[in-house]
């Protein structure tokens, strides 16, 4: 791996926590209702948003690059 790569993945990582950061910060009673509303969705079902996830985030990379 390139030191460039590694950079970039990095700047990506920061990016995510920040933006996983918003919701949380702006409407904390919000997002401890979606977490507990999570907590009672089953597993195949949270694996399932995991997949098509991850897959949209693939598909997106690809397009724009």
């Amino acid at each position: 791996m390139s030191s460039d790569f590694l950079h970039q993945l990095a700047i990506g990582f920061c990016l995510m926590l920040v933006l996983e950061g918003i919701i949380p910060f702006l409407y904390p009673q919000r997002w401890r209702n979606l977490v507990q509303q999570l907590a009672l969705v089953d597993n195949r079902t949270l694996r399932i948003m995991g997949l098509v996830s991850m897959l949209l985030g693939t598909l997106i990379l690809y397009l724009i690059n």
